[in-house]
Formats: C-alpha cells, structure tokens, sequence
C-alpha cells in the first residue's frame, strides 16, 4: 500500500528507503510499487509510508503532558462536533418519524452516495481509474468488511428501537466499548493505562445518570414492544459498530483518509442500496413525501456526511474507544436540541452527568504521553509502518513543529 514513485497500489505496506521530513499530508495520492527511495514534491507527490523516520524524540513522560497540549484540546473540541452531528442525525430521524417516514436503511443510502462521489472520485482523481480498479480487485476485500459492519451497524441499533425502549437500548450501546476495548487489546496490542480504564468508567457513570433521569422522567420510551428482540437487535448493532471503529482506526492509520472513506462508501453504497430494496420497499411506498421530508433527509445526509468526514482524522489523533466514550456526550447534546424543537425540560441530573462525561474525558489523557493514542502500538517504535499523514503521530515525529 505504500508508495514511492507513480505506479500501481499494493495491498500491502511496503517500506521507502527514505522519507523527507516535513512532506506528510493526505492530498498526497497513494500510488507506486515501494521499489524506489525517489520522490516527489507538490500537490502530486505521494503520501509517505514506511522507511527510516529522522524522528524527533518524546520527551521523558511526566503527568499531565498531553492534557498541556492544543492537540488535546482539538480533540476534544472535535469529539463533540462528532456528538452533534449523531445528535442532530437522530433528531431528523426523529422528525421524518413524526412525518410518517420511517425508511432508516434507504434515508442513509444518501450518505454513502454522497460521500462515494466526494471521496470516490477524488481518489480516482489522484489514482487514476487503472490504479483506482486494482485497489478494488487487492484492497476491496478488506473495505467490503468495513463497509459492511458500518452499515449492520446503523441498521440493528435503528431496528432495536422498533422494539425496545430508548432506555434499553442505550444501556446496550455501551457494549460498543466494550468491544472496542477487547479487540484493541487483543488484535490491536493496545495496553491501557489504570487511568484510562478510571476515565471510561467515569463517562460510564455519567451516562449512566443520563439514562436514570430518563427513567425518572418517564422519557425512556415507554412500554416495549418485544423487548428481547429488542435487546438482541441492540445488542448486534453494538458489536458491529466497535468491531467497525477498530478496523477503520486500523486502515486509516496506513492509508490515505479519502482513500478509506471513499471505499468505505462505496461498498456501503452497494451494500446499503441492496438492504433498502429488500427492507425497506413496503415502508417506502406507505411514508409521507412532502417538502419537509425533503429537507429533513438533506439535513440528516448533511449531518453524516460531515461525521463521516471527520470520523477518520479522530481515529488517528485518539482511539475507537476514546471516539465511543466522545459520543456518550450526544444525550445532552440531544436534550438540548429536544428543549427547542420537541419542547422536552433538561432534568437536573442532566448538567451533572454532562460535566462528569468530560471528566472523564480529562481522566482519560492524566497519564498520556505528548502523542496521545495518536501513536499507534502497531506501527511500530517511530510509527514507521504506518501512514505519514494529518493527524498521525509519524507526522509529528518528523515535524515536530505541527499540532496535528
């Protein structure tokens, strides 16, 4: 996968025999055969992967060093865009379905499309259809998987709440980051800290207070429909969605970002595409269509659209478990949005719980190194079998002088 020179794209990480520092950026097309230290400068030269870094060294750890840095404060501006846009997704859900429009595999269908023709087409741009065609036939494989946990993801956790209460639900997603935390430690090699397990359990706690205001308030969902079913659908969803982060994590560490993204999209597309048209046929002739369904499925595109977007550069700077505990946040998020348009009252527990969610977050870095979880335990010492690109922590060990 790595390149060195203009030429085809291998499915695997092959290494350079050099690497200029202060030449790492994701507009650089991955291309070439990793048979040649020569390289290129400009828009058109290739991304780096692989080689001998002239890094800059860590400094000795010492508490609180990561938490000292903008990267972290990026990080956590950008973990709560993430949460708003799932918020401001699930309450155009929640507005379609006030409309009669329930069609939740076809109303994402237009996401992986719009995302396909961005990211898709700026990687042939870059590639070439020849070279865009043998990513297909050597890589395909591996971003048909990702595409499609994403997409069962997305469609049990939905199918769930046509079953079970919101509350049920909920407390299932946190099994997401349990499989998160299993599969980076076992496929992954990632070694927590005692402070990170202390951070997830404390975003744990908070979340938990937001699910027992819920229930106090009566706003869980009310009475179920088949609750094991429910359950079981909720369940399902949220191991597709941790095994889905850790593999994405996993590629855009040693791929390009629009090149993930846009094969991410366009399988999902195909795959997506096929599940509307079995699923979704008989409550797509019954929904509602008018012009405030319109907008409401262009709000939703919108919205995932730009989670999708910024998803991948989140996963490079942190971690897929970091990304789940980020998101915990999206039920305050979600009762506030609700205040305005649903008319809903914020319970006191609310402001307690939001405040101990980011708590945690702090909890989380206490004893994190300056490069974060931005430095990947399998890419080696100086990051060198992986990407050299926004985000990654090989860029700032060459380039010590950039944030991200």
């Amino acid at each position: 996968m790595a390149p060195s020179k203009q030429g085809e794209v291998e499915p695997v990480i092959l290494e350079t025999t050099h690497v200029r520092p202060k030449k790492s950026d994701d507009d650089y097309a991955a291309s070439g055969d990793g048979s040649s230290g020569n390289e290129q400068t400009g828009p058109g030269a290739p991304e780096v992967v692989g080689g001998d870094v002239d890094a800059v060294p860590e400094k000795k750890w010492r508490w609180l060093d990561y938490l000292t840095t903008k990267q972290f404060w990026i990080v956590l501006v950008l973990g709560q865009i993430l949460a708003l846009c799932i918020t401001a997704t699930n309450t155009f859900s929640g507005l379609l379905a006030d409309e009669g429009t329930s069609i939740p595999a076809f109303q994402t269908f237009f996401n992986y499309v719009l995302l396909n023709a961005v990211y898709s087409g700026y990687t042939i741009y870059r590639y070439g259809f020849k070279k865009w065609g043998k990513l297909l036939l050597t890589d395909g494989w591996r971003y048909f998987i990702l595409a499609f946990m994403d997409v069962e993801g997305n469609y049990f956790v939905v199918l769930a709440y046509r079953y079970t209460t919101i509350l049920s639900a909920q407390l299932i997603n946190f099994w997401a980051i349990v499989i998160v935390v299993i599969v980076s430690l076992i496929f992954l090699h990632v070694r927590y800290h005692l402070a990170q397990y202390l951070g997830i359990l404390i975003c744990v706690g908070g979340m938990g207070l937001l699910l027992a205001s819920d229930h106090i308030t009566g706003s869980n969902g009310g009475p179920s429909l088949d609750p094991l079913k429910g359950d079981l659908f909720a369940l399902l969803g949220a191991t597709f969605y941790g095994l889905s982060n850790c593999f994405e994590e996993f590629l855009v560490s040693k791929r390009p970002m629009y090149e993930v993204v846009g094969q991410l999209a366009f399988w999902g597309m195909l795959i997506n595409g096929t599940q509307a048209g079995i699923f979704d046929r008989a409550s797509f002739r019954t929904a509602t269509w008018n012009g405030a369904v319109a907008g409401y499925i262009v709000g939703y595109t919108a919205m995932l659209f730009i989670f999708y977007s910024l998803a991948p550069l989140f996963f490079r700077l942190t971690s897929a478990a970091f990304f789940n505990i980020s998101l915990l946040t999206g039920n305050f998020w979600g009762v506030v949005i609700g205040v305005q348009v649903f008319h809903l009252h914020i319970h006191w527990m609310y402001p307690i719980a939001f405040v101990l969610i980011i708590l945690g977050h702090f909890a989380y870095y206490l004893t994190e190194s300056v490069l974060g979880e931005s430095k990947k335990p399998w890419l080696g010492a100086e990051q060198e079998g992986g990407v050299s690109g926004v985000g990654t922590a090989r860029r700032r060990l060459e380039n010590p002088d950039v944030i991200v």
